[in-house]
């Protein structure tokens, strides 16, 4: 990777060299105290990267940034500033990141390593060939929310706003969603100028994003209105739904597909990133694999696989330990298992939850339930 470096102080050239010597991946190819010498080098000759400061004589860092993108070139800029308050100011010339003096070597090598990554993925689309990355791209959303190919190379986020932004429209499944709306769901704590200003930068991003896997045309905007087309892609969430709806009854012929769709579900959507807006969304995909998993459970049970239905039922109560219908497959899988201590166990413990939680006894359909299981066991 090519690398050039631009700061009216010579100490800082010498501290990024002796940083960046470190790593293999970077060439310097020049460094510079003015952003006229170095926009005069880049005529003649190619870079990567640039780490350049904001604050210098002359032209400032976000100026040059500012006429280097007008110039058409996407050389990615990296700014070394003492000035923690032109955060936003440089994320507005689609900089890739921004590191506050003094420069601590760890921060320095992971974003040169996340841009060795970045520059690694466009080069092989650009190229149009295999390399390590298979071009089938997955996108999952169910335990946090990651893109990447099907031979698991994941993509490091450039922010998680771009995260987010994809989640969020991938919940829309194709429809256009206004600017307005986005601003307001993503954006809402910020003042609207600062948001549809990061909203353009989120979009540029997703959109840099997408192009190394070859899905740039699928992020689609019209009237300022934004959509994700998800034909062709491979979205964890809706080929859950989908196959979730289609086996609304599980038997011997699609018991297999089941049991590797619950496997697909590795948590709920999105995993710890809590997005308010998201919350009904998050609900209904819950209740949807709670129900999904119980349907499987019973046919589990109707097969006699008693072990593969007691692991999936006692999963689904560490997720809802109300879950009645759960109880009491497991009181079933016990019976089954001609195993009256557990079955009295569990019938117990149920009860003490219920009454503990929410201060009620087991209805009178679980006390049924029950007692007929008990007295198949003589």
């Amino acid at each position: 990777m090519k690398v050039i470096l631009i700061d009216d102080e010579r100490a800082m050239h010498l501290i990024l060299k002796r940083m960046l010597a470190k790593l293999d991946e970077v060439e310097i190819m020049g460094s510079f105290t003015d952003t006229a010498a170095a926009f005069t080098y880049l005529d003649s000759h190619e870079a990567d990267l640039i780490f350049v400061d904001i604050s210098m004589p002359g032209e400032s860092g976000l100026e040059f940034a500012a006429r280097l993108r007008e110039s058409g070139r996407g050389i990615r800029i990296v700014f070394i500033t003492s000035h923690k308050e032109h955060a936003l100011s440089a994320f507005e010339v689609y900089a890739f990141d921004y590191i506050v003096k003094p420069v601590i070597q760890e921060r320095l090598h992971e974003t040169v390593h996340r841009i060795t990554a970045q520059i690694h993925l466009e080069r092989a689309a650009e190229a149009g060939r295999e390399t390590d990355l298979d071009k089938e791209v997955r996108i999952s959303c169910l335990g946090g929310i990651e893109l990447g190919s099907v031979r698991g190379i994941k993509t490091k986020w450039k922010s998680r706003k771009s995260a987010e932004l994809l989640g969020y429209l991938l919940i829309h499944k194709g429809r256009l969603v206004s600017r307005a709306r986005l601003i307001e769901d993503i954006f809402g704590d910020m003042p609207q100028k600062n948001a549809e200003i990061y909203l353009n930068t989120t979009v540029y991003q997703l959109r840099k994003l997408l192009d190394t896997y070859g899905l740039r045309q699928h992020l689609h905007s019209e009237s300022n209105h934004y959509a994700f087309n998800c034909t062709g892609v491979n979205v964890d969430i809706l080929s859950f739904e989908e196959n979730a709806r289609r086996m609304a009854v599980i038997d011997e012929a699609n018991l297999e597909q089941a049991i590797e769709l619950e496997q697909l579900y590795m948590g709920d959507l999105f995993g710890e990133e809590v997005y308010p807006w998201a919350w009904n969304e998050i609900e209904r995909l819950s209740l949807m694999y709670s129900a999904f998993t119980r349907r499987l459970c019973a046919a589990l049970l109707d097969m006699g696989d008693t072990n593969t239905a007691r692991r999936l039922l006692l999963k689904l109560l560490k997720r809802n330990e109300l879950d009645e219908e759960a109880h009491m497959l497991l009181m079933q899988t016990s019976a089954l298992q001609n195993n009256k201590d557990a079955l009295n166990r569990q019938y117990l413990q149920f009860a003490d939850i219920l009454q503990r939680e929410i201060g009620i006894s087991p209805s009178l359909e679980v006390k049924a339930f029950y007692a007929q299981l008990l007295s198949g066991l003589g």
